[in-house]
């Protein structure tokens, strides 16, 4: 699959996923650009805003098997990576997949579960496999996280670690409705036109995997990982920031950056495409200091400020005799 056919199908997920989410295709186009970076998304909001919803429906277009597991504080690690059982036919021991096994893993509420079984998702997310019982398992191909989180309640949550984290590609939100969209979403349900079964399936696992691999052809020119690496150390020297944002986080800017730029028609990243999703990328990886914390200083304000601090390449690509020669000279 080459980027024409990427953007085609993304452009016609997008136009598909409005028939049931209404009024967020940004949102749903910052999911879909985390999953063509070959990452995982935190969606943090509170209840009702759709991040269910989100999660099935854009599964459901892609043609990708989906599992979503409720995260409680008495679920175990097996729980979610699986376990040996007995089989009664054979009377041996024989591993039984748990729903970690599938291509989008919705982590409900992950913050409900003590850190030993929110550590169980670590070698999940980061290495696309289970290790259990001495074994090593590989998941399904592709792989994606769509975890949430409730940022309003305390009690009965456990905090996210650091590691965990850094480990999420994207953090997003999906917020309240206007009260337009609110009307129509209303208007649609009673209609019964809001079920993600109905959506029409664009592409197959196997296709989702020709996109991820089609990424590669949009080209980010020297000066654009510079610019990203910059904005990166910006945050660790900020003065409100404790620990900055991790080199895992100039790899996850980039390849968002590379997505923002395929959306928008062309097979080169723009310091604009780099802009777009920096919040999303770097936000949930910075550690402010605590006592910051009543002034409501967070890791996306400190975001938007080296934004605003770190001097923008004055690149644009040279002029080329077609769209598809690869984008390797650049004119300042």
């Amino acid at each position: 699959m080459n980027l024409d056919e990427t953007r085609e199908v993304v452009i016609g997920a997008l136009d598909e996923l409005e028939r049931v989410i209404v009024g967020k295709r940004d949102v749903v186009e910052l999911v879909l650009l985390t999953l063509l970076a070959g990452g995982h998304a935190l969606i943090e909001d509170v209840p009702g805003t759709g991040k269910t919803l989100t999660a099935r429906s854009i599964a459901r277009v892609l043609g990708l098997d989906f599992a979503r597991v409720q995260f409680t504080p008495d679920l175990l690690p097996s729980d979610l990576t699986g376990a040996a059982v007995l089989d009664p036919a054979t009377r041996e021991l024989a591993f039984r997949p748990g729903p970690v096994f599938t291509n989008v893993l919705l982590a409900d509420e992950l913050n409900r579960t003590p850190p030993k079984t929110q550590a169980a998702l670590l070698e999940a997310m980061g290495e696309y496999q289970v290790s259990s019982d001495g074994v090593t398992r590989r998941l399904p191909e592709p792989f994606v996280v769509l975890a949430t989180d409730n940022p309003i309640e305390y009690e009965g949550t456990f905090p996210l670690p650091e590691a965990q984290l850094d480990r999420f590609t994207a953090r997003l939100r999906i917020g309240y409705l206007a009260a337009a969209d609110e009307s129509a979403m209303v208007r649609r349900s009673l209609a019964h036109a809001t079920d993600p079964a109905a959506l029409r399936p664009l592409v197959d696992a196997s296709g989702v995997v020709e996109m991820l691999a089609s990424m590669d052809g949009v080209e980010v020119h020297d000066d654009i990982t510079d610019y990203v690496v910059a904005l990166v150390n910006a945050t660790r020297a900020h003065p409100s920031v404790d620990v900055g944002a991790s080199p895992r986080g100039s790899l996850a800017l980039t390849r968002l950056a590379r997505g923002a730029a395929l959306v928008a028609g062309r097979d080169f990243v723009t310091p604009d495409d780099v802009k777009r999703v920096a919040v999303a990328a770097l936000g949930h990886r910075i550690t402010v200091k605590a006592e910051l914390w009543v002034r409501n200083i967070t890791g996306d304000a400190v975001v938007e400020d080296v934004l605003g601090t770190v001097p923008t390449p004055g690149t644009r690509p040279a002029a080329r005799p077609s769209a598809r020669v690869p984008n390797t000279q650049w004119a300042r």
